[in-house]
């Protein structure tokens, strides 16, 4: 069963890669402690 996030917990650290080359990292990249992320998994 997956781990699920609960309101107060810390986002876990996740490296993605951008489609334009490099990467961007969650948090450590954010400029600010409030941020909405929205993954879109596109057409298939």
């Amino acid at each position: 069963m997956p781990d699920f996030l609960n309101p107060g917990d810390n986002f876990p650290s996740i490296s993605l890669s951008l489609a334009g080359g490099g990467t961007f990292s969650f948090p450590d990249d954010l400029e600010t402690p409030m941020t909405i992320a929205l993954f879109y998994r596109g057409h298939w």
